[in-house]
Protein backbone atom coordinates (compact mmCIF):
# COMPACT_ATOMS: atom_id res chain seq x y z
CA UNK A 1 0.00 0.00 0.00
CA UNK A 2 1.43 3.39 -1.00
CA UNK A 3 1.19 5.77 1.97
CA UNK A 4 0.48 8.96 0.00
CA UNK A 5 -2.07 7.80 -2.57
CA UNK A 6 -3.42 4.74 -0.65
CA UNK A 7 -2.88 2.82 -3.90
CA UNK A 8 -2.49 -0.92 -3.57
CA UNK A 9 0.70 -1.37 -5.60
CA UNK A 10 1.36 -5.09 -5.12
CA UNK A 11 -0.26 -8.21 -3.70
CA UNK A 12 0.69 -11.85 -3.54
CA UNK A 13 -1.40 -14.74 -2.28
CA UNK A 14 0.54 -17.77 -1.02
CA UNK A 15 0.31 -20.44 1.67
CA UNK A 16 2.60 -18.58 4.09
CA UNK A 17 3.61 -14.98 4.72
CA UNK A 18 7.25 -15.35 3.65
CA UNK A 19 6.35 -16.66 0.18
CA UNK A 20 3.66 -13.99 -0.18
CA UNK A 21 6.26 -11.34 0.73
CA UNK A 22 8.66 -12.75 -1.86
CA UNK A 23 5.92 -12.41 -4.49
CA UNK A 24 5.24 -8.80 -3.46
CA UNK A 25 8.91 -7.77 -3.66
CA UNK A 26 9.36 -9.53 -6.99
CA UNK A 27 6.43 -7.51 -8.31
CA UNK A 28 7.82 -4.27 -6.86
CA UNK A 29 11.23 -5.05 -8.36
CA UNK A 30 9.64 -5.28 -11.81
CA UNK A 31 7.57 -2.12 -11.26
CA UNK A 32 10.17 0.49 -10.46
CA UNK A 33 12.34 -0.70 -7.56
CA UNK A 34 15.08 -2.74 -9.30
CA UNK A 35 17.94 -1.82 -6.94
CA UNK A 36 16.37 -2.28 -3.54
CA UNK A 37 13.05 -2.53 -1.70
CA UNK A 38 11.01 0.63 -1.08
CA UNK A 39 10.76 1.91 2.52
CA UNK A 40 8.54 -0.61 4.27
CA UNK A 41 6.51 -0.76 7.48
CA UNK A 42 4.70 -3.86 8.72
CA UNK A 43 3.35 -5.57 11.80
CA UNK A 44 5.42 -7.98 13.86
CA UNK A 45 4.81 -11.10 11.80
CA UNK A 46 8.06 -12.43 10.37
CA UNK A 47 9.12 -13.25 6.85
CA UNK A 48 9.36 -9.83 5.24
CA UNK A 49 13.06 -9.24 5.92
CA UNK A 50 13.88 -12.74 4.63
CA UNK A 51 11.84 -12.01 1.50
CA UNK A 52 13.74 -8.74 0.90
CA UNK A 53 17.06 -10.59 1.08
CA UNK A 54 15.81 -13.40 -1.17
CA UNK A 55 14.65 -10.99 -3.88
CA UNK A 56 17.33 -8.26 -3.67
CA UNK A 57 20.36 -10.14 -2.33
CA UNK A 58 22.28 -9.93 0.91
CA UNK A 59 22.48 -6.75 2.99
CA UNK A 60 26.04 -5.58 3.73
CA UNK A 61 27.17 -6.42 7.26
CA UNK A 62 26.85 -3.60 9.79
CA UNK A 63 29.56 -3.18 12.43
CA UNK A 64 27.39 -1.08 14.72
CA UNK A 65 29.15 2.26 14.21
CA UNK A 66 27.82 5.18 12.20
CA UNK A 67 24.99 4.97 9.72
CA UNK A 68 24.09 1.47 8.45
CA UNK A 69 25.71 0.86 5.02
CA UNK A 70 22.39 0.28 3.25
CA UNK A 71 19.56 2.33 1.82
CA UNK A 72 17.04 -0.28 2.91
CA UNK A 73 14.47 1.02 5.39
CA UNK A 74 12.19 -1.45 7.14
CA UNK A 75 10.25 -0.77 10.37
CA UNK A 76 8.30 -3.37 12.33
CA UNK A 77 5.51 -2.40 14.73
CA UNK A 78 5.26 -5.28 17.18
CA UNK A 79 2.04 -5.41 19.20
CA UNK A 80 2.55 -5.85 22.94
CA UNK A 81 -0.05 -7.73 24.99
CA UNK A 82 -0.62 -8.06 28.73
CA UNK A 83 -0.93 -11.32 30.69
CA UNK A 84 -4.60 -11.68 29.64
CA UNK A 85 -3.78 -11.23 25.96
CA UNK A 86 -5.20 -7.70 25.72
CA UNK A 87 -3.49 -5.12 23.54
CA UNK A 88 -1.11 -2.99 25.62
CA UNK A 89 0.75 -0.94 23.01
CA UNK A 90 3.30 -1.26 20.24
CA UNK A 91 7.07 -1.58 20.15
CA UNK A 92 8.97 -0.07 17.21
CA UNK A 93 11.81 -2.14 15.79
CA UNK A 94 14.03 -0.99 12.91
CA UNK A 95 15.02 -4.10 10.96
CA UNK A 96 16.94 -2.16 8.29
CA UNK A 97 18.06 1.48 8.66
CA UNK A 98 18.28 3.70 11.71
CA UNK A 99 15.21 3.84 13.96
CA UNK A 100 14.87 7.64 13.94
CA UNK A 101 15.38 7.83 10.18
CA UNK A 102 12.77 5.15 9.52
CA UNK A 103 10.23 6.70 11.91
CA UNK A 104 10.71 10.15 10.34
CA UNK A 105 9.99 8.73 6.90
CA UNK A 106 7.26 6.19 7.66
CA UNK A 107 5.68 7.51 10.85
CA UNK A 108 4.72 5.56 13.96
CA UNK A 109 1.26 4.32 13.01
CA UNK A 110 -0.19 1.75 10.64
CA UNK A 111 -3.78 2.98 10.87
CA UNK A 112 -4.04 3.45 7.11
CA UNK A 113 -2.95 -0.17 6.58
CA UNK A 114 -5.43 -1.44 9.18
CA UNK A 115 -8.16 0.61 7.49
CA UNK A 116 -7.24 -0.91 4.12
CA UNK A 117 -7.35 -4.42 5.64
CA UNK A 118 -10.80 -3.75 7.09
CA UNK A 119 -12.05 -2.44 3.74
CA UNK A 120 -10.62 -5.52 2.06
CA UNK A 121 -12.43 -7.86 4.46
CA UNK A 122 -15.72 -6.01 3.95
CA UNK A 123 -15.43 -6.25 0.16
CA UNK A 124 -14.01 -9.78 -0.01
CA UNK A 125 -15.85 -12.36 2.07
CA UNK A 126 -13.12 -14.92 1.34
CA UNK A 127 -10.95 -13.18 3.96
CA UNK A 128 -13.48 -13.41 6.79
CA UNK A 129 -12.35 -16.14 9.19
CA UNK A 130 -14.69 -18.67 10.83
CA UNK A 131 -17.36 -18.33 8.14
CA UNK A 132 -18.46 -20.50 5.23
CA UNK A 133 -17.17 -17.81 2.86
CA UNK A 134 -13.55 -18.19 4.02
CA UNK A 135 -11.41 -19.13 1.03
CA UNK A 136 -9.92 -22.63 0.98
CA UNK A 137 -8.71 -22.56 -2.64
CA UNK A 138 -5.68 -20.34 -3.33
CA UNK A 139 -6.48 -19.77 -7.02
CA UNK A 140 -10.06 -18.68 -6.29
CA UNK A 141 -8.79 -16.39 -3.54
CA UNK A 142 -6.25 -14.83 -5.93
CA UNK A 143 -9.01 -14.10 -8.44
CA UNK A 144 -11.27 -12.54 -5.81
CA UNK A 145 -8.38 -10.48 -4.38
CA UNK A 146 -7.38 -9.22 -7.85
CA UNK A 147 -10.93 -8.07 -8.57
CA UNK A 148 -11.21 -6.40 -5.17
CA UNK A 149 -7.90 -4.57 -5.67
CA UNK A 150 -9.01 -3.24 -9.06
CA UNK A 151 -12.29 -2.01 -7.56
CA UNK A 152 -10.46 -0.42 -4.61
CA UNK A 153 -7.87 1.35 -6.79
CA UNK A 154 -10.06 2.54 -9.66
CA UNK A 155 -13.75 2.61 -8.68
CA UNK A 156 -14.08 3.40 -4.96
CA UNK A 157 -13.50 7.08 -4.05
CA UNK A 158 -11.73 7.58 -0.72
CA UNK A 159 -12.91 10.26 1.65
CA UNK A 160 -9.34 11.01 2.77
CA UNK A 161 -8.28 11.68 -0.86
CA UNK A 162 -11.08 14.06 -1.90
CA UNK A 163 -10.26 17.63 -2.94
CA UNK A 164 -12.21 20.73 -1.98
CA UNK A 165 -14.07 22.44 -4.83
CA UNK A 166 -14.23 26.24 -4.63
CA UNK A 167 -15.70 27.37 -7.96
CA UNK A 168 -18.70 25.03 -8.48
CA UNK A 169 -21.98 26.13 -6.82
CA UNK A 170 -23.67 23.43 -4.75
CA UNK A 171 -20.62 21.19 -4.74
CA UNK A 172 -18.04 20.99 -1.96
CA UNK A 173 -15.80 18.06 -2.86
CA UNK A 174 -14.23 16.40 -5.86
CA UNK A 175 -14.02 12.63 -5.22
CA UNK A 176 -10.78 10.80 -5.97
CA UNK A 177 -9.73 7.18 -6.09
CA UNK A 178 -6.23 5.96 -5.18
CA UNK A 179 -5.45 5.60 -8.91
CA UNK A 180 -6.39 9.26 -9.41
CA UNK A 181 -4.23 10.32 -6.45
CA UNK A 182 -1.34 8.37 -7.99
CA UNK A 183 -1.94 10.09 -11.37
CA UNK A 184 -2.73 6.81 -13.13
CA UNK A 185 -6.16 7.98 -14.31
CA UNK A 186 -8.11 11.23 -14.40
CA UNK A 187 -11.60 10.00 -13.50
CA UNK A 188 -13.49 7.61 -11.24
CA UNK A 189 -14.04 4.36 -13.13
CA UNK A 190 -17.28 2.41 -13.24
CA UNK A 191 -17.63 -1.36 -12.90
CA UNK A 192 -18.48 -1.40 -16.60
CA UNK A 193 -15.14 0.29 -17.32
CA UNK A 194 -13.37 -2.47 -15.37
CA UNK A 195 -15.22 -5.24 -17.19
CA UNK A 196 -14.69 -3.79 -20.66
CA UNK A 197 -11.04 -2.68 -20.37
CA UNK A 198 -8.08 -4.84 -21.33
CA UNK A 199 -4.81 -4.35 -19.40
CA UNK A 200 -1.73 -4.10 -21.61
CA UNK A 201 1.64 -5.41 -20.46
CA UNK A 202 4.44 -2.83 -20.68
Amino acid sequence: LDMDSRLRVARAIEKDETQASVGVFQMLKRRGHPDGPPPTISDGWGGIDEAMIEVYGMVPEYSGRGRPPTDWLYLQMVKQRDERGHFAGTKLKAIFGGLEEVIQLLGEVTAYIERSNLTSRLFNGRQVRKTLAFSKDVDCYRAAATWEDMYYNLVKPHKSLRLRVLDVPGRKWNPRTPAMAAHLTDHVWTVKDLLTSLPLRS
